[in-house]
């Protein structure tokens, strides 16, 4: 159960038990938050459990697990982008739901400017929420589908990263996310557990789109949980066919 929260000169603070937790868990990661970063972390948490009574969000609402599956899972991509703190990365997160891993990412690293996609307008309505209430900038939230919105010259090629958490295999997760990333850039995916198989399938349908399959980076939740980051590398333009239309990726996954 979560500790009761302070007030200090008319500011409700985080509990002490999430402060400490989450500041733990990011320094794991090699990332030190500030007390504005874990007071924003606590505000999204709050949101998110509030929204989660109307609109379905997350399964996991528990303070210790949001903080660990959702905070800190996402701010894993460092460990992939060594710099993420230096440079002013365009990231779009394609099908980002509740917001994951780009609003972490966007709280814990100002600096970088981000496009979360989704095609849930209630989910759309929840983050534009989270980032009026949060304050943050250089940030918005898209409704539509990967398959559709690549497509759009405004978007297609022009990402530095494109990040996801969304749960289908890797070469359908290649045709959604590799188009909106610039040649030179990197689509790195969240998977969970073995990744051998889906890697071995994978690797054909990742070329057809212009990617390179260059490492995977394994690592440990705080709850033991077994997660990787899928480093892809845009090593030239995606054919203009591809994201094939709605519904077709997942049907039939390239090979």
């Amino acid at each position: 159960m979560a500790e009761e929260n302070k007030v200090e000169s008319g500011v409700v603070l985080p509990p002490a038990d999430f402060t400490e937790q989450l500041q733990k868990e990011a320094q794991e990661m090699g990332v030190t938050l500030n007390e504005h970063q874990i007071k924003q972390f606590y505000d999204y948490y709050e949101l998110l459990i509030h929204w989660n009574t109307m609109v379905n969000l997350t399964a996991i609402t528990e303070q210790k697990e949001v903080v660990t599956k959702h905070f800190s899972d996402s701010l894993a991509l460092v460990k992939a982008v060594p710099d993420l703190a230096e440079k002013e990365y365009t990231l779009i997160d394609v099908g980002t739901g509740a917001g994951f891993p780009g609003i972490p990412l966007k709280i814990a690293f100002p600096n970088l400017k981000v496009t979360l996609l989704d095609s849930l307008n209630k989910r759309i309505n929840f983050l534009n929420e989270v980032i009026q209430a949060l304050e943050l900038e250089k940030i918005q939230a898209v409704h539509g589908r990967a398959e559709d919105a690549a497509h759009d010259n405004v978007s297609r090629e022009t990402f530095d990263f494109c990040v996801s958490r969304a749960v289908a295999n890797l070469s359908t997760l290649s045709e959604y996310c590799l188009p909106f990333v610039k040649v030179g850039g990197w689509f790195v995916p969240y998977k969970s557990g073995k990744l051998e198989e889906e890697m071995k399938t994978g690797k054909g349908a990742i070329r057809k789109l212009g990617g390179e399959l260059e490492d995977v980076i394994s690592f440990h939740l705080a709850n033991e949980d077994e997660r990787n980051l899928v480093r892809i590398r845009k090593t030239e333009k995606t054919g203009k066919k591809y994201p094939r239309k709605a519904g077709t990726p997942s049907r039939e996954p390239l090979k």
